[in-house]
């Protein structure tokens, strides 16, 4: 079995996995790492999104073999080492949202909503509803409403 390195959460990791095992299995079933959830496996629910190289990626549609020693993985896990505080500020404007029902896609949507505001900010502007319109992670409960107005919230505070 081949072997892949790579850096998750800031650790550099090696695991032996089929050149075409997708990511997000390797996350977790071989690292352990459940954060980035299985919804549909074929890149569209979007409950898996995490950052790779700092943006937001889907690790069902990521074959191990794409990543080298010097490729970034950040799973919600990590998320809060990334402004080294106990939660990230997106984390947090989730809870005073009261964002989460069921909570399977929160990790997924806090994911991609950190990815948008940081590149909206590295545009020089801030977020509108068209950037929000932007975001196609799928939420079974439906609270896009607390979910935008989250990501509002938490852009503030990045």
């Amino acid at each position: 079995m081949p072997e892949h390195t790579f850096r998750v959460n800031g650790e550099q990791v090696t695991v032996e996995a089929a050149d075409d095992e997708r990511l997000l299995w390797v996350l977790r079933d071989l690292l352990g790492i459940t954060g980035p959830k299985y919804g549909c496996g074929i890149n569209v629910c979007k409950a898996c999104t995490s950052h790779v190289n700092g943006k937001a990626a889907n690790p069902c549609a990521i074959p191990v073999k794409d990543l080298g020693p010097g490729d970034e993985v950040t799973t919600i896990e990590g998320l809060p080492a990334t402004v080294g505080a106990a939660l990230h500020p997106m984390q947090q404007a989730w809870l005073e949202q009261d964002v989460a029902q069921c909570g399977y896609c929160q990790p997924g949507q806090i994911m991609a909503a950190v990815a948008l505001v940081r590149r909206v900010g590295a545009e020089g502007r801030e977020i509108t509803d068209d950037d929000l319109d932007g975001i196609r992670n799928i939420c079974r409960c439906g609270t896009y409403t607390r979910i935008r107005e989250a990501i509002k919230a938490g852009a503030k505070n990045m």
